[in-house]
């Protein structure tokens, strides 16, 4: 069954590449909208025939800069149209995009450019200029930077690079044309790099024949319509945003909306309505905590009648789950709801239109799941890795377990080793990390099965459920295995915790180091009469203790004995990818807090 769906999506996508993808869709579809980024009242929005223009434009532009097939061009900017155009102008011109994390410090940067072998830089601006600057003399193979805002002396402006690839295809269309015909399946589409949760990142390369199985596969799984809106906001250097609204759209000819700044993603959804969304369990905590706090703020008959509906709601999602059964009175009940209250929420928070919710990149808590499960949403686990050019597995609307990451996607192989490793085998998986021979040797084995590091189980139905990272899974003094992410997850169901970290490998109990929800905390705090000049201020006051110490009791109570938090401490700080300790794509830099906060640990233990 498995090898058979693999030939059947390995022949629909048979000689094809993004570029042949684009020019399809540009010559079927030429006056459909495809690109819309915001601007003052309303949007600026680029059709598929003149984005199609402007990439061959921007490919002429690359080669007049000296750009040959096979270089390398390093992208930074915020998600826009110019962002996607340049990727795709950079794969027209035979080149390879790579777009770097925004959040990576200046060594970081240094060490991607000259790893991928960077020619060309574009950036967005000053800001994204200030990684680059302090360390523009360790990387001898970039030529030239082209920014979008704020181009001087040596730098090309965006203008004006736009302008050399318009004169330079009008004199010489055959060449780029050329150039992009001459791209295989086979060729290298993107090098993505590990957000690096140990040491420096490494670089995936992924072909054209990796991003259309992955495409063909979430195809098959999702069933999304044609010509639907979607919203791009998390950062391109995520192997999940590029799939989703970068490459998927040229097939499913979707209209994408960009949002530059998370702060406007609550107004972009409530305008855009899009036909599907993902986002990491963060950006659905933070969801959820806006949308109780607003419930909390309604009179109590209101949140009484809340509190019903999403619990038929609930019931709803629950029942149909693969296993359960969906009995009358749940589906009755819950079309009473839906109609009497939960369509009405859907439509206020823009996703009444949504037939795809979904999430990955980290645990999502189950709580959180819940929450959206009472409105009548369906915000399902995935799982993949950038080495597998984002999901392997999926729940998917019509077959779905909740608190798993879903079945193996169509044509790929999924088994648990003897140790409980998940592994996988299919034409997703990346030929290796660049330049890293050892790290490849210990990514697949003698057969091509890739290592995920994860350990997990199948269920009976064929679902998937993660367990941990293999590396990270906590020994105790006491010999026994623990998951810090599920005490974390537990822990990070209050409102009030922002960031969690659970530790006790080689110790004798688990202890936790917390911190606030900077933008959930102050809110709160005022709700409840509190008085504070800053988070820190709001750290150390006892009623913001007290309720803490009732969170970590509530979490204890989920979880065994042994696994229960004996200590913790709550920061005075935010954890961010700036300040460390956190990955790109949110995740815990275990490593680094272990280091950086080696005497609290210590002090918790000693107590």
């Amino acid at each position: 069954m498995v090898l058979e769906e693999r030939a059947a999506i390995e022949e629909s996508i048979a000689g094809r590449t993004i570029c042949s993808q684009l020019d399809e869709t540009a010559e079927a579809h030429p006056d459909l909208p495809a690109y819309s980024d915001p601007v003052e009242g309303g949007w600026s929005t680029l059709t598929y025939r003149e984005a199609r223009q402007r990439v061959l434009e921007i490919a002429a532009g690359f080669a007049a800069l000296g750009v040959d097939p096979g270089d390398s061009v390093a992208l930074m900017m915020v998600n826009r149209s110019e962002h996607v155009l340049a990727d795709l102008g950079a794969v027209h011109a035979g080149a390879i995009p790579c777009s770097v994390y925004a959040t990576f410090a200046p060594d970081q940067v240094a060490y991607v450019a000259n790893d991928v072998g960077a020619k060309v830089a574009v950036l967005g601006g000053p800001a994204e200029l200030a990684r680059w600057a302090p360390v523009l003399d360790q990387v001898p193979g970039l030529e030239k930077i082209i920014l979008l805002e704020g181009a001087t002396g040596d730098q090309l402006s965006w203008a004006d690079f736009l302008a050399m690839g318009a004169e330079a295809l009008a004199a010489d269309p055959q060449s780029v044309e050329e150039r992009w015909r001459s791209v295989t399946p086979d060729d290298t589409l993107t090098v993505l790099y590990t957000s690096g949760t140990t040491g420096m990142p490494k670089g995936v390369p992924l072909t054209h024949r990796n991003v259309l199985f992955e495409v063909g596969a979430t195809d098959r799984m999702t069933s999304l319509p044609t010509q639907g809106t979607q919203i791009s906001y998390l950062t391109y250097a995520h192997i999940a945003e590029r799939v989703l609204s970068l490459y998927l759209p040229l097939f499913k000819v979707s209209h994408v909306h960009f949002c530059t700044d998370l702060a406007n993603l609550g107004p972009t959804l409530a305008a855009v309505k899009p036909v599907l969304f993902f986002g990491v369990p963060r950006v659905w905590e933070k969801m959820m905590a806006k949308l109780s706090a607003l419930l909390a703020m309604s009179p109590e008959d209101q949140q009484e009648n809340a509190r019903k509906a999403m619990a038929a709601g609930l019931a709803w999602v629950e029942a149909g789950q693969v296993g359960h059964t969906m009995t009358p009175e749940v589906q009755a009940a819950y079309e009473a709801a839906d109609a009497a209250l939960l369509s009405i929420i859907r439509g206020m928070i823009g996703f009444d239109n949504a037939g795809w919710l979904a999430t990955a990149a980290a645990p999502m808590p189950l709580e959180v799941q819940r929450f959206f499960a009472g409105l009548g949403l369906k915000v399902l686990d995935v799982y993949g890795m950038t080495e597998t050019t984002g999901a392997f597995t999926a729940n998917s609307p019509d077959a779905y377990r909740l608190g798993t990451v879903g079945r193996p996607e169509p044509g790929v192989e999924v088994r648990i080793a003897d140790d409980g490793e998940i592994l996988t085998r299919s034409p997703l998986n990346t030929s290796g990390y660049l330049n890293r021979p050892e790290a490849t040797a210990d990514l697949f084995d003698d057969e091509g099965w890739l290592h995920t590091g994860d350990v997990g189980s199948l269920d009976e139905h064929g679902f998937v459920r993660i367990v941990d990272r293999k590396k990270e899974l906590i020994i105790t003094a006491g010999g026994e295995n623990i998951s810090p992410a599920n005490i974390e997850n537990y822990l990070k169901e209050h409102a009030l915790i922002g960031q969690a970290l659970a530790f006790g490998d080689g110790r004798p109990y688990p202890v936790a180091i917390l911190t606030l929800d900077g933008e959930i905390a102050p809110g709160w705090a005022q709700a409840n009469g509190i008085t504070f000049t800053d988070l820190a201020d709001l750290a150390r006051h006892p009623d913001v203790l007290k309720t803490v110490e009732a969170a970590v009791e509530a979490a204890n109570e989920k979880l065994a004995r042994v696994q229960q938090v004996k200590r913790w401490r709550l920061l005075p700080v935010e954890w961010t990818a700036e300040t460390e300790e956190l990955t790109p794509s949110l995740k815990l830099k275990r490593r680094v807090i272990h280091a950086k906060y080696a005497e609290i640990i210590e002090e918790m233990y000693r107590q």
